[in-house]
């Protein structure tokens, strides 16, 4: 318990460390160009098949319970809803957590213990503003396009439910889908994933920097990193949750 707030503390001030450095030029935008592409061009294909079995598993599961009470045309607007506020945001970030998150603190960690963290501070560069700052701008860019790419796909696979066990046609599954929306439902959805881009980002490059060891302390900073986000992840969901309580309903 006392390594696991001291790790807290810590995040806290490395965290805060990046609303200084984010704003103080010369500004990598090659580094962030690279990091976007790799935070969210190259998680498509594994977003691509957790959004739509996210949803193709949803339906499969609430169809039989619906059709007990005659309410399977309430099966899209559950869906819908259930993805865009919760499902989508937290199941996307725990699955890039676990691909992005890992990679950031190996990474670095590498680089730490290979001392080109040091040689890029006798270089009379930053290490923070170079390896920091750029991957956490692209994590709080990137997932909430991941995030929105994987809820169509989960709205899609329950349309392919619908269609092929009840012959729902396209139309009135998205007039139904649409109508059960409102601005209270997917505004929460969108503020989260800024809040997990940002915690993904930033606890892979904390654990990165505090690698020791060798390759034992890099294996360690990866697996540190992904237990550690997801656990942050799941933590600010629920406050998030609460707040958006308080403010939409």
């Amino acid at each position: 318990m006392r390594r696991f707030f001291e790790h807290i503390y810590d995040l806290t001030a490395f965290s805060l460390r990046f609303f200084k450095e984010v704003f103080i030029p010369p500004y990598e935008v090659s580094e962030f160009a690279g990091h976007l592409e790799n935070f969210g061009s190259r998680s498509f294909p594994l977003v691509s098949v957790i959004g739509l079995l996210m949803g193709l598993i949803l339906a499969l599961q609430t169809k039989p319970t619906l059709a007990r009470f005659g309410a399977e045309s309430f099966l899209p607007a559950m869906v819908a809803i259930s993805v865009i506020r919760e499902l989508g945001p937290v199941i996307t970030a725990l699955v890039v957590a676990g691909r992005v998150s890992s990679g950031i603190g190996a990474e670095i960690g590498s680089m730490r213990v290979t001392e080109q963290v040091d040689a890029l501070e006798v270089s009379s560069v930053d290490p923070y503003r170079f390896l920091v700052v750029p991957r956490v701008l692209a994590g709080i860019i990137a997932l909430p396009l991941l995030t929105a790419y994987a809820d169509l796909l989960g709205i899609m696979g329950a349309f392919a439910v619908m269609f092929v066990s009840g012959g729902m046609g396209w139309q009135l599954f998205m007039t139904s889908t649409i109508t059960s929306l409102s601005i209270a439902d997917i505004i929460p959805g969108i503020a989260k994933t800024f809040f997990f881009g940002f915690i993904i980002s930033m606890v892979g490059s904390y654990f990165g920097f505090k690698a020791s060891g060798g390759t034992e302390g890099v294996g360690k900073a990866a697996t540190s990193a992904v237990v550690f986000a997801s656990f942050l992840i799941l933590i600010t969901d629920f406050v998030l949750v609460k707040v958006g309580i308080l403010l939409f309903e």
